[in-house]
């Protein structure tokens, strides 16, 4: 009977005054006067450093492939047979404004290899009228599973 009741009475006490028991164990830095120096957050020690990128792509085929998808959509027919069905099904829901954009873009001048990272390859192309990247993934059956372009910073 007696869990009952304290639920009850935790159930009557008003919200706020819950939230003011449990903010009380924090320490509260707006507490610290304006004189007090800031004390700075402990650093912590620099982790095992693995490479975020990759010297060579992950995949043999991401530039050839990469190549393949930008003619395709400057032509006005994205080749969804490299695609996996569920990438192709995506695409296509966004193809009436990529198709445009890519064809705004112009001839690709250079297309560098910039890293990997988690299976996936980072690429910097630059148009005749704008400068992205690209990255592109492929799943284990070699179809593309991973396609994003954006501008380049």
């Amino acid at each position: 009977m007696k869990p009952l009741l304290i639920a009850a009475a935790l159930l009557l006490v008003p919200a706020a005054a819950q939230a003011q028991v449990a903010a009380a164990a924090i320490p509260n830095s707006f507490d610290r006067s304006a004189t007090q120096p800031r004390q700075a957050a402990p650093v912590p020690a620099p982790a095992a450093a693995a490479p975020a990128t990759a010297a060579t792509p992950a995949n043999p085929r991401s530039e050839e492939v990469l190549r393949e998808i930008i003619a395709g959509g400057q032509a006005g027919a994205l080749p969804y047979a490299l695609m996996t069905d569920d990438l192709a099904a995506k695409v296509r829901e966004q193809e009436a404004a990529v198709l445009p954009i890519l064809q705004g873009f112009g001839a690709i001048q250079a297309l560098d290899f910039a890293g990997s990272q988690e299976g996936a390859d980072l690429f910097a192309v630059t148009f005749a009228t704008a400068a992205t990247q690209w990255i592109i993934g492929f799943d284990e059956s070699g179809k593309v599973d991973a396609l994003l372009f954006r501008p380049a910073e």
